[in-house]
């Protein structure tokens, strides 16, 4: 059997730890798949623009080898059979996403709500049918034992028309007013939409996990969103998001090595809400 990739995912997102755990954990995400030139593409996109949403078939490149038991990040059991997760440590490394499609620009594909790294090879295209790719009161496995609450799980049975919920209750993300100021200054100097990858991330679940970018500090609990750090509260099912500091050390934003843009949003946040008397210095990565 050979595959040959038909183009690759161009986006922000470069590293395992920067991918949503799944598309619908991805608002604010957006992306391109730009594919191969000289290969009749160009044709085959007839008709595609039409669909809001695409099936995406790749290939998880920067994953080697695969568990036959992995620990998914909701997963109040243990370890599940890979087969029944979503797990990119696979015997084959196949992922399948279905992505909302923005238009079609020639050979590339704008596409929002994805949860593929930078230089992803996509193997296949197919458009997302609605009435037919969608099972709205399947069971959903595992995921309703992790739930641990009968009566949350039977109000996940849609109404006509509605979007099946989630079997696990979401938490609600609460962002305290110096969070949300500092949130919406990093989009404005960065077009990083931080505030929407915290909540989409925290939403599904606050814990710390091997495989997620969250730690215990203290008596908080710290989320890693790119090179920024974010610390938050949990208190039942409410998420409080406190506070927003720089991930680099202080040594490292008096350098001059690395992205100097990046380095230089950085040097402004920290300097601005020192200034402010509301923010602390740089924490450790």
């Amino acid at each position: 059997m050979s595959l040959e990739p038909i183009g690759y995912v161009r986006a922000p997102q470069e590293s395992k730890v920067e991918a949503a755990r799944q598309p619908v954990a991805a608002t604010g995400m957006r992306g391109r798949i730009e594919l191969l030139p000289g290969r009749n593409f160009e044709h085959a996109l007839d008709d595609l623009a039409g669909w809001e949403y695409i099936w995406v078939i790749f290939r998880f490149h920067l994953n080697e080898g695969w568990r036959p038991k992995v620990l998914p990040p909701r997963s109040t059991t243990g370890r599940k059979g890979v087969f029944a997760t979503r797990s990119p440590h696979r015997p084959n490394a196949l992922g399948l996403s279905a992505v909302r499609l923005e238009r079609v620009d020639g050979l590339t594909l704008h596409v929002g709500e994805h949860d593929m790294l930078d230089g992803t090879p996509v193997l296949d295209i197919k458009p997302y049918v609605a009435y037919t790719d969608a099972h709205p009161a399947a069971r959903s496995g595992w995921l309703e034992d992790a739930a641990s609450m009968p009566s949350a799980i039977a109000s996940t049975v849609p109404t006509a028309g509605a979007a099946p919920a989630d079997p696990i209750p979401r938490y609600a993300v609460l962002m305290d007013p110096l969070a949300a100021q500092q949130a919406a200054w990093i989009e404005s100097r960065t077009g990083l939409a931080i505030a929407e990858r915290i909540r989409a991330t925290l939403a599904l679940g606050p814990e710390p996990h091997p495989y997620r970018r969250i730690r215990r500090e203290g008596d908080a609990l710290r989320l890693a969103v790119k090179e920024w750090r974010v610390r938050f509260t949990v208190t039942g099912r409410a998420v409080r998001v406190t506070e927003i500091h720089s991930g680099y050390r202080a040594t490292q934003l008096a350098a001059a090595q690395g992205d100097a843009r990046l380095l230089q949003a950085h040097r402004e946040f920290v300097t601005h809400y020192a200034a402010t008397g509301r923010a602390s210095s740089p924490v450790n990565p």
